[in-house]
This record gives C-alpha cells, sequence and structure tokens, in this order.
C-alpha cells in the first residue's frame, strides 16, 4: 500500500466516524418539542434509577438494591400532581439482569401508555 492510499484510507475512515457521530450530537443538542419523550436512566448504588419526561407529565422509577432486599418505588406525575405514588420491597436483593429488565419494561410501558394518550 503507497503513502497517498493510506492517507486516503485514514481520511476515509475519519470521515465514517465523524457522519456516524455527528448526527447523534446534533441530535441531543436540538430542543425536544412536548411530544417526545426524554429518557434518563441513572445507575444508583446496586440498582438504577429512570425518569422520563414528556411535557409536563414526569414518570419516576427507583430501584433500590441492598443486600438484604430491594425496594421499587414508581411515581407519575402530571405538573405537581402525584397520580401514581406506590412501593413495593422484595425479600431478597435483585440481580443486575432483573434490574435492568424491570427498568426496560417499565421504559417499554411508559412509552406505550405515552402513545395512546
Amino acid at each position: 500500500m503507497n503513502r497517498f492510499q493510506r492517507y486516503s484510507t485514514a481520511i476515509g475512515l475519519l470521515m465514517i466516524v465523524a457522519f456516524s457521530v455527528l448526527p447523534a450530537v446534533q441530535a441531543g443538542s436540538l430542543p425536544v418539542s412536548g411530544e417526545e419523550l426524554q429518557i434518563e436512566v441513572t445507575k444508583k448504588g446496586l440498582g438504577k434509577q429512570v425518569v422520563i419526561s414528556q411535557g409536563a407529565r414526569e414518570w419516576f422509577m427507583l430501584i433500590d438494591v441492598t443486600p438484604e432486599n430491594a425496594v421499587v418505588i414508581r411515581q407519575e406525575k402530571d405538573r405537581e400532581r402525584y397520580l401514581v405514588d406506590e412501593s413495593e420491597t422484595h425479600d431478597r436483593p435483585m440481580t443486575p439482569g432483573e434490574v435492568d429488565a424491570a427498568i426496560a419494561d417499565y421504559v417499554n410501558s411508559v412509552k406505550t401508555r405515552a402513545r395512546k394518550q
């Protein structure tokens, strides 16, 4: 491979990376309309938390895992009024796979309910 071919290959690869990353960066910086869901998942100790918002509506789920048990908190809020505020305690800790599955199921259920409204 001569010098020109190496530079062409390197420039081509850089362009592919730049054009594949650029739309993701731009999409995150655009203002979000009231119809789109904003989803933010955060790791909290051994558990996770997800906050989903759409305009004035907000859904929240926290899974707090300790060595003895797991606590799941779910809240749904419209402006300042809580529509759902519930918690459940499991008598054993949840595995990381169970935490991920519970968060994914919750996000999917919110997406489905938000589409129906």
